[in-house]
């Protein structure tokens, strides 16, 4: 059970999020959850949303927004404190853009990410949020997944289970122009302490320095910087 602070707005304001970490929801639904009346409901949704606390998906239902992540990554996290290390390392092997992701619903959250100095690069911002359904990291972070998420996630992705089963086997995951056209990736899972794949950790770029086969040349850097993630897990 939620404490109340005993600040009427801020209690609310905070049901609202809970509510919508939950599920998308729309307005009635969130007024459900929350038992708050209409117009109060959507006055603190609407305002969430200027703040980017909440975000709106494609079918206009509310969900958690960018700001959120944002501000978690200031929070005490043991994955992050060690990709502060390894992601700087990674890119300058690579010379390319690397990200940090973690599985977040049906969807991937990018919690880190670094840029190379110079040239094109494939931006992912702190706090986006991609599909499952295409991309390296996609791939790895649905190949350890349950199995009612991989069956969703399947119906719609743009591989299907005989690439998770290679995932798997081999330990890493590669894509070209997947996710965006003119993009390859590649990722590989990062376990935690219990060997519980908690997050992928991709470098990216553009096809044309990448090739379409980008596994062939950074596969074994990537599993080497996830190793070194577990190894500070």
């Amino acid at each position: 059970m939620r404490q109340h602070s005993g600040i009427g707005v801020l209690d609310k304001a905070v049901a609202v999020l809970y509510a919508v970490a939950e599920h998308p929801c729309g307005l009635t639904e969130l007024c459900t959850r929350t038992g708050l009346p209409r117009a109060t409901a959507h006055r603190l949704a609407v305002g969430l949303e200027v703040h980017r606390l909440l975000d709106r998906d494609a079918n206009g239902l509310w969900r958690p927004g960018p700001a959120l992540a944002e501000l978690a990554t200031g929070a005490n996290d043991p994955l992050l404190d060690a990709a502060s290390t390894i992601l700087p390392r990674l890119r300058e092997i690579t010379g390319e853009s690397v990200q940090l992701y973690r599985l977040d619903g049906n969807a991937r959250l990018c919690v880190a990410a670094l840029e190379p100095p110079v040239g094109l690069r494939d931006t992912v911002p702190v706090g986006a949020r991609l599909p499952l359904t295409a991309g390296s990291a996609a791939k790895v972070l649905v190949a350890w997944a349950d199995q009612a998420l991989q069956d969703d996630i399947l119906a719609e992705a743009a591989y299907g289970e005989r690439v998770l089963v290679e995932v798997r086997k081999r330990g890493w995951a590669q894509s070209a122009a997947e996710r965006a056209a003119g993009v390859a990736s590649v990722s590989a899972p990062v376990r935690d302490a219990a060997g519980t794949v908690v997050a992928a950790i991709s470098v990216s770029g553009p096809i044309d320095r990448m090739g379409r086969r980008p596994g062939a040349r950074w596969a074994a850097d990537l599993v080497a910087a996830a190793e070194a993630l577990h190894k500070r897990l």
